[in-house]
């Protein structure tokens, strides 16, 4: 899959030569089974016509720079998402670089200098999609303001459990812990990638030696507690138990969360390496043993939970 940087405005004829392209536009992020209902119904339509399958695609988040910071903290950091969309089988990714120049565009900016130039077939948007200032411009507009020069295709709302699987619902079901909740509205276990670091070695003293993972990316971090997990180190996948929390039995508790996982049948001296962590998942909410003995007691029992999670999630 190419990847390619837009800015405001594209060049009038850059595309006029080229093969035709059917486009699917939005954030995705989390690219959940809403977004694959729009992207597939695109690429699908790409075949029939033998065209190029696109997505246009915004970076920073949009709602991060309308000024909303907790999108800041992403379900898929960019390198991820193209990660997913190749795999959907998209031909190209636009990448549009979201600044405030661009947030102020009119409907009609937008349409004439970043759709038009593309040299495009068909336009595929999810139904609340908005576009241009203050979100003035609606499925409704962009058909309007087409004017027959491509054809727009509006797709309904994706359910679940008689919901519209939302990136919101999936970053609230993270916060509240509800880790395979989550993956069932992704379509695939929440994962995040970050480089094995130094601890403070305790784990291992206790009989649980523990990889502690540095993220890479500002990911939404799930709620606070202890989940089952698989954990790709090189080429292989590992099953384990990982902590998410401040470690409250100890002194000194921490103020921000981090990442340890305890790898199934695993040995091997992975600092320094980057690793990617499927949630799978939640076993219980992190909380503060009255001893060191009940905490190995307790991390047991969890190792026991996930193994049987895990054997139940292939």
């Amino acid at each position: 899959m190419q990847t390619v940087s837009l800015s405001f405005p594209l060049e009038a004829g850059r595309w006029a030569d080229q093969p035709p392209q059917v486009l699917a536009i939005g954030d995705f992020d989390g690219v959940h089974l809403g977004h694959q209902e729009v992207i597939g119904r695109a690429v699908s339509r790409s075949r029939e016509l033998g065209a190029v399958s696109a997505i246009m695609t915004f970076h920073p988040h949009p709602r991060q720079v309308l000024g909303q910071d907790h999108y800041i903290r992403l379900l898929t950091p960019r390198w991820t998402k193209r990660e997913f969309l190749s795999e959907l089988g998209v031909d190209v990714t636009y990448m549009v670089d979201f600044n405030e120049s661009f947030m102020r565009l009119s409907p009609e900016e937008f349409v004439e200098h970043m759709l038009v130039p593309l040299n495009l077939d068909t336009v595929y948007v999810g139904f609340d999609f908005r576009f241009g200032h203050r979100g003035a411009g609606t499925p409704d507009t962009l058909c309007e303001l087409a004017k027959g020069r491509f054809a727009v295709e509006i797709v309904r709302p994706y359910e679940r459990g008689g919901e519209k699987v939302s990136s919101t619902r999936i970053r609230q079901c993270l916060q509240d812990g509800q880790a395979r909740e989550a993956g069932e509205l992704l379509g695939r276990s929440y994962q995040m990638e970050g480089e094995v670091v130094h601890g403070d070695a305790r784990g291992r003293t206790i009989g649980f030696p523990t990889a502690n993972i540095l993220l890479k990316d500002p990911y939404v971090l799930p709620a606070n507690g202890v989940y089952a997990v698989r954990v790709l180190v090189g080429a292989l996948w590992y099953g384990g138990v990982m902590n998410i929390g401040v470690k409250p039995t100890f002194e000194g508790a921490l103020i921000h969360p981090t990442l340890e996982a305890h790898l199934f049948d695993f040995e091997s001296d992975i600092y320094g390496e980057n690793v990617q962590v499927r949630l799978v998942d939640f076993i219980r909410p992190e909380r503060k043993f009255g001893s060191v003995g009940e905490l190995v007691d307790q991390i047991r029992h969890d190792a026991d939970q996930a193994r049987q999670m895990l054997s139940e999630n292939n």
